[in-house]
């Protein structure tokens, strides 16, 4: 598994690569300054050991506003989960349980 933090300088090749290798990607975007993306992101890790096949990206939309405008962002935390870079499984805004994630996942596959 893998979590990488992501810029707009970066952002594209990052994305290309976790594609290619067949993995579930999951978007979180969120500020450094936001409590509730801080709690998102202790789900997310807590899902990182239970789904093997997964890369979550961070985005901090303060750093990086063109990604966040690009994927229409407007309330954080909000996560994007990919199937694959043209099959959008599940789009949430707010806190999502670890466990939830995971039914969303498993539920869409």
């Amino acid at each position: 598994m893998a979590q990488f933090e992501v810029d707009e300088e970066n952002f594209q090749a990052v994305m290309d690569g976790e594609f290619s290798k067949d993995k579930i990607v999951i978007l979180k975007f969120g500020s450094e300054f936001c409590e509730a993306c801080s709690a998102l992101e202790m789900e997310l890790e807590q899902l990182e050991d239970i789904i093997e096949n997964i890369s979550i990206l961070s985005i901090d939309c303060d750093r990086s506003p063109e990604i966040a405008e690009a994927h229409d962002i407007y309330q954080l935390p909000t996560m994007i989960i990919f199937e694959n870079k043209n099959r959008i499984l599940h789009e949430a805004e707010g806190v999502i349980l670890c466990e939830d994630i995971q039914k969303i996942i498993e539920s869409k596959l």
